[in-house]
């Protein structure tokens, strides 16, 4: 077996370790489907992803994004983290203005702020409605909650399809406990959204605090909204921080005027991680989710 050059990156995180890990398999050439799931499966991240030449003119390279349990068209902590990867081990992009990823969902505009320590993507167009009654009445349950305290529902198609639940509070979103077997019989992807309104609780302080004491910044960023992720059905139990999730809701929540057209997602903290999302709409409407990536491992991999 070749020698393929390698990385491990933490994604939505300025410091090692408290972001959401991706493995990149930076020369995929030559593996087929059977090969590059079962690699995915055996680094057991929630996502894997492998580089390959374009097949669009247009685009810097193409990315093909596995799970442990299958391959997806599009993923967000994939995207940034695959590009944070091919950039750093001498990718050249060939506008100066962004970078762009072909992958099964077609081509995803990437930009790099003025630090160039941040990236961020364009979000995919969505496409949404409203869930079934009995579909939300099964969700709550295999949750932990009462239908009553979901205030808001959508299903969210941007390449992957999320049920996002908006609840009444932050406070219920952490406290959280799914019956992940449950999900997995509904076989759907459930993320979960409170919002807030008010000082955040102690909970939310201990958590900022702890993410202030690892992450580069000299502070953390107080978050808008905080989110969970629930994919039992593709071999996840819970993310800890995810990109497309994040970026359907906002286009949920911005459209509705639910979040302003700039806000924060923290992510993470129930999985003792620290991730940070940045949201923004531009002024076209386009909105871009953004966040830090740091590499962990680099190498090579035999495959």
């Amino acid at each position: 077996m070749p020698q393929r050059p390698y990385k491990q990156v933490d994604v939505f995180a300025a410091t090692p370790y408290f972001g959401n890990p991706l493995a990149v398999v930076l020369d995929g050439s030559g593996l087929d489907d059977a090969a590059m799931q079962r690699f995915a499966k055996w680094t057991n991240l929630s996502e894997t992803t492998f580089v390959l030449p374009t097949t669009q003119s247009a685009a810097d390279y193409r990315v093909r994004i596995f799970t442990p349990g299958g391959e997806l068209p599009f993923a967000g902590h994939p995207t940034l983290g695959t590009c944070h990867a091919w950039l750093q081990a001498g990718g050249q992009p060939k506008s100066k203005d962004a970078i762009v990823q072909e992958c099964a969902k077609g081509l995803i505009n990437i930009r790099r702020d003025a630090t160039g320590e941040s990236l961020a993507f364009a979000a995919p167009a969505l496409s949404r409605s409203a869930p079934p009654p009995a579909m939300l009445a099964q969700v709550a349950a295999a949750l932990g909650i009462k239908v009553a305290q979901i205030t808001a529902a959508q299903l969210l198609d941007n390449g992957p399809v999320w049920l996002g639940l908006l609840l009444d509070a932050p406070e219920t979103v952490l406290q959280l406990a799914p019956n992940h077997n449950e999900l997995l019989r509904l076989d759907i992807k459930v993320g979960v959204a409170g919002i807030y309104a008010s000082p955040v609780s102690p909970l939310i302080a201990r958590a900022n605090r702890e993410a202030q004491a690892f992450t580069k910044r000299e502070s953390a960023a107080t978050p808008d909204l905080e989110v969970r992720a629930f994919a039992a059905c593709i071999g996840v139990n819970e993310d800890p921080v995810t990109g497309s999730l994040n970026a359907s809701l906002a286009q949920w929540l911005m459209a509705e005027e639910l979040m302003p057209a700039h806000y924060t997602a923290a992510q993470g903290v129930c999985m003792g991680r620290a991730g940070q999302v940045d949201l923004q709409r531009d002024a076209q409407g386009q909105v871009w989710v953004g966040g830090q990536s740091v590499t962990c491992i680099n190498g090579e991999v035999t495959l």
